[in-house]
């Protein structure tokens, strides 16, 4: 097996506020037209939104109470200040800061959102990693090619 992610999926109970959130919110814009799903090309995979039954259906699980998941999705940035806008954009669209960008103690800057259906987002710069032009994250800062 290659080690490789190609898709996130969300399971959420309200589809119509999910995609509000990421598309009028966030701005991001959504690669399909079906009116079940919703997918959003990002650097490298894809992110998908679907109703949290069917989800749980589909991978044959049953669908348990709310709360946190055990996992968090992460936004990396190119700048300190960054970190800030997007916590920002994230609350001001819907979501809730669950916690304030701050420093951290492994060197980098970082704070949580979470969107309307409570799925868990880090919005981290890390100085130690590099995003490009294009949004892929690599491991090691630009200039440790």
């Amino acid at each position: 097996m290659e080690q490789r992610l190609s898709l996130v999926t969300l399971g959420v109970h309200d589809l119509a506020r999910a995609r509000a959130f990421y598309e009028q919110g966030l701005g991001w814009r959504r690669g399909n037209t079906e009116d079940e799903v919703a997918f959003y090309q990002l650097p490298g995979l894809v992110l998908a939104l679907w109703d949290r039954a069917e989800l749980a259906a589909d991978a044959g699980v049953p669908e348990g109470p709310g709360g946190f998941g055990g996992i968090a999705l992460a936004y990396n940035t190119r700048s300190r200040d960054e970190v800030v806008e997007v916590l920002a954009r994230a609350r001001d669209a819907g979501g809730t800061v669950t916690k304030p960008a701050t420093d951290t103690e492994w060197g980098g800057f970082s704070g949580y959102f979470t969107d309307p259906e409570g799925q868990l987002w880090e919005v981290a710069f890390n100085p130690f990693w590099s995003v490009d032009e294009t949004g892929h994250t690599a491991l090691g800062a630009a200039d440790q090619d």
